[in-house]
């Protein structure tokens, strides 16, 4: 390797002057400090400000120019400062390869940003209005970003001199292969494009699953999560999710309660007829229910058993609750006032004759009368 004599610029290095090599550095230097400079302005300056617009260009533009790679920007950087060198051919097209798929991973990246921008924007709204768009969106994101990236990697490799036809054809084949030995996987995905298209449930909604139960967060590929009503979250594979059965408790219109009550068997028969009316009574009186029936339903162990059928107007089990508390409260009251005693466990034993003991300690004989 030849010495640098680095006081004279004009010494030979690698076929190029040293103030070549210098040119080319600082060229390079600033197309690099141009790029970062942009990507701060655009960042920093340009956010603060789309904060403050309701445009929605402004933020996608932040959204892209943040997701540029400096060391991505380098490669094309580096090709227009070796310019003024005299390289090899095989050097300088090495450098074009290496800058044209630098350029193709950036433009991706510039896109996947913006549609990741838009995606998340449009799915936020939905949150509010149509869950189930949501949940179509979220299925969007996923086949978009991966037409994306094949469109950007056989865009680079025709770029670089390689056949793409005869590479298409051959990932047909294999895909078959790769397909048998995924199809656990692809069974997953099918089963959430099922989910998205059908839409059995969707983000946000309450769902009861065997014995686990709680709100969907999350519909992926592969997985579909529940945040339990314990807090923690529970993780089910797509496919075994729908080969179950699922109680989807956000569809619920109207909410039917049934309760069941018992009154003491020393309760006259008037009043045992007069019971459903005041239940009628203390159901009716409240918003959102619906009265259905109240009836005198049979004889328990120790209880004479009345069984209240009403409808809740509104599935929202927190408001139920309130109802029902206030349907006790108010039976609790207008059984005092009219003299019914709720019944609760009780025994009576009831012995044939009385059993007189001596004082030897032995029973005697029952007296006759």
């Amino acid at each position: 390797m030849p010495e640098i004599d680095f006081q004279n610029l004009e010494s030979l290095f690698l076929g190029n002057s040293l103030n070549s090599w210098i040119f080319t550095a600082g060229v390079t230097a600033v197309i690099m400090l141009i790029a970062f400079a942009i990507k701060w302005l655009v960042v920093v300056r340009l956010s603060k400000f789309a904060k403050r617009t309701e445009f929605v260009y402004d933020d996608a533009i932040v959204e892209s120019v943040r997701a540029t790679r400096m060391w991505l920007v380098f490669f094309p950087a580096l090709l227009i400062g070796v310019q003024g060198l005299d390289l090899p051919d095989r050097l300088v097209g090495g450098l074009a390869k290496a800058a044209t798929l630098a350029f193709f991973i950036q433009l991706g990246l510039w896109v996947s940003a913006v549609m990741r921008f838009t995606i998340a924007r449009s799915r936020a709204k939905a949150m509010e209005t149509d869950p189930g768009t949501a949940t179509s969106l979220s299925a969007l994101s996923f086949v978009g970003k991966m037409l994306l990236w094949a469109v950007i990697l056989l865009l680079a490799l025709d770029n670089l001199g390689v056949d793409v036809t005869a590479m298409v054809a051959g990932l047909g084949v294999g895909g078959i292969a790769v397909a048998l030995a995924v199809q656990n996987i692809l069974g997953d995905l099918f089963a959430s494009l099922s989910i998205i298209v059908d839409k059995p449930f969707v983000i946000g909604d309450f769902i009861i699953v065997d014995s686990y139960m709680g709100s969907v967060e999350n519909i992926g590929l592969k997985t579909t999560r529940i945040r339990s009503l314990g807090g923690e979250q529970i993780v089910f594979s797509n496919s075994d999710l729908l080969n179950t059965r699922i109680r989807n408790y956000k569809r619920m219109r109207e909410r039917r309660i049934v309760f069941q009550f018992g009154v003491l068997y020393s309760t006259p028969a008037e009043q045992l007829e007069a019971i459903p009316g005041m239940v009628r009574e203390s159901v009716e009186a409240l918003e959102t229910t619906r009265f259905d029936r109240a009836h005198f339903q049979g004889f328990g162990d120790s209880s004479l058993n009345f069984e209240v059928v009403y409808w809740m107007l509104d599935p929202d089990f927190n408001l139920y609750m309130d109802r029902q508390q206030s349907i006790n409260l108010a039976l609790v009251r207008k059984f005092t006032a009219e003299g019914i005693d709720f019944a609760f466990p009780t025994r009576t034993l009831h012995l044939e004759s009385p059993v007189r003991v001596l004082s030897n300690g032995e029973p005697a004989a029952a007296e006759t009368p």
